[in-house]
């Protein structure tokens, strides 16, 4: 056997082992969950005013539990990095869709922009927010790739780059901020709360409307003629 060969068995015996590993430790704590968890909600709506909005979940996203929400962004720029760094850039061939396509999309993409848009609002007090705006604007990009559309020149170098981190820097920005001022990391002060929270979710949705589309390229964006 060559030397390439036994350096490939031993990775596959790592990767196997590592894989036996996490599963051993995924299953040691999911057996060791409490038959009988203790809820949150009496304690989430005991502080739900000084969230700074009125949905639950909107609160234990934004305020409670903002650190979970900042790493599952910081996931979604890692994943955005790691298929920009294993592809290249497609070159750009200009195309017409097919009629029912164009004109499907041309009666889609404006409703998909405005049930973002209510989401993102609606967010503070209902089910929506951030996420869930950022999944439906990115359906509204995906759909317009289908098009034939494509960035132009001069939006898909450093603007680009720029949206898809400021959902991550303006989250991170906002709570040094509150950090500097006297409160603790990711502690919005209650008569502000409601408007910062709208402000990181504004941009996040942005942010994450962006990556799921670059996601959906699977490479960079390829770049249109410019206008």
């Amino acid at each position: 056997m060559t030397g390439n060969g036994k350096t490939g068995k031993a990775l596959r015996l790592l990767l196997v082992s590592l894989l036996c590993a996490i599963a051993a430790g995924l299953g040691y704590a999911v057996l060791g969950l409490s038959l009988s968890p203790v809820g949150l909600g009496e304690l989430v709506g005991a502080n739900l005013e000084a969230s700074g909005v009125s949905h639950p979940v909107t609160a234990v996203l934004l305020n409670f539990r903002g650190y979970d929400t900042l790493l599952e962004m910081g996931v979604l720029l890692v994943a955005l990095l790691g298929v920009w760094s294993l592809s290249g850039m497609p070159d750009y061939h200009e195309s017409s869709p097919e009629p029912v396509l164009d004109i499907l999309s041309r009666l889609l993409i404006p409703m998909l922009i405005l049930v973002a848009g209510y989401l993102l609002w609606v967010g503070a007090h209902a089910p929506g927010g951030a996420f869930q705006a950022g999944s439906v604007l990115g359906a509204a990009c995906v759909l317009m790739m289908l098009t034939g559309w494509r960035l132009d020149s001069r939006f898909a170098g450093l603007l680009l780059r720029v949206v898809m981190v400021s959902g991550l820097g303006v989250f991170v920005m906002v709570s040094t901020a509150m950090l500097l001022n006297g409160s603790a990391f990711f502690e919005f002060p209650p008569p502000m709360a409601g408007e910062l929270i709208l402000l990181i979710e504004a941009v996040a949705t942005m942010t994450i409307g962006a990556t799921l589309a670059a996601l959906f390229l699977r490479s960079r964006p390829a770049v249109g003629p410019d206008k």
